[in-house]
């Protein structure tokens, strides 16, 4: 019986590690909020990661949050779109880019912008503060069209619901466990927490994301979660993938300065 049992499990093929592609490597970013001054250096050391590590075919992919919270989201955004002009950078829609688009045309929709860093965001523009605080909803519609420059409200409208790389999948927020990838909702890619981060259970691929904020990074079997919190935290966490490997890259604010921090993860 026993030698039985040894012989069936030495039968069973050892599970693959997850990994991206051969001659591919990618970087994916956390949710920024307006933290220009962590991802500005955070740039300069994926770029400084991905020169020492050789030539490959990479792929920086921002998984949304751009804006809102923090001080500066149209810094973030000027540098964005400078860095996608520079190297293949792909960008998945978060909540916030959504209710920013959608706050243009709605009212209900401003509002909970505002609530959530959206007045963050449009002080972040040529906007008179005194101007901003005295302006009804309908009037604050018409600051914001006048503020946010068109191209950047075009760049915002046409980021990417989901992106799939090798064994990978980066959305924002997550996925409907046990749905085709095909046939999620916008909604849910955008806003879920549960079920999805409870659920024990292969997605069909590691999924990557951000929107729900942990102390580190969360490294588990089926899912990694690299929104650090950065608004608040002053940690803005990266994610280097090739081949098998995985790595975290961090921007922190610490005594006054950005510092640095590369480790491998498992």
């Amino acid at each position: 019986m026993l030698n039985a049992l040894k012989t069936l499990l030495r039968a069973q093929p050892e599970r693959r590690s997850a990994a991206v592609p051969a001659g591919q490597r990618a970087y994916a970013l956390g949710d920024i909020h307006g933290r220009a001054d962590l991802l500005e250096p955070l740039i300069a050391a994926i770029e400084a990661d991905d020169a020492a590590a050789g030539p490959a075919q990479t792929t920086v992919i921002l998984l949304g949050d751009l804006v809102d919270r923090g001080p500066d989201s149209a810094r973030v955004i000027a540098l964005a779109r400078e860095w996608a002009g520079r190297r293949p950078v792909r960008f998945i829609a978060g909540n916030h880019e959504e209710m920013l688009l959608q706050s243009l045309g709605s009212v209900d929709v401003l509002r909970t912008f505002l609530k959530h860093g959206g007045r963050e965001t449009l002080l972040s523009y040529p906007v008179n503060a005194e101007a901003f605080q005295a302006a009804s909803f309908e009037e604050v519609q018409g600051l914001m069209a006048e503020a946010i420059p068109p191209a950047d409200l075009a760049f915002l409208a046409g980021f990417e619901d989901w992106i799939r790389l090798g064994d990978y999948l980066f959305v924002h927020a997550g996925i409907m466990p046990d749905v085709p990838i095909e046939r999620q909702r916008q909604g849910d890619l955008r806003w879920i927490r549960e079920p999805f981060l409870s659920h024990p259970g292969d997605h069909g691929a590691i999924v990557v994301h951000g929107h729900t904020i942990t102390d580190e990074a969360e490294v588990l079997p089926n899912r990694i979660g690299i929104d650090t919190g950065a608004y608040f935290s002053g940690r803005l966490t990266a994610l280097a993938l090739e081949g098998t490997t995985r790595r975290l890259i961090e921007a922190r604010e610490e005594a006054g300065r950005i510092a640095i921090h590369t480790r491998s993860i498992a």
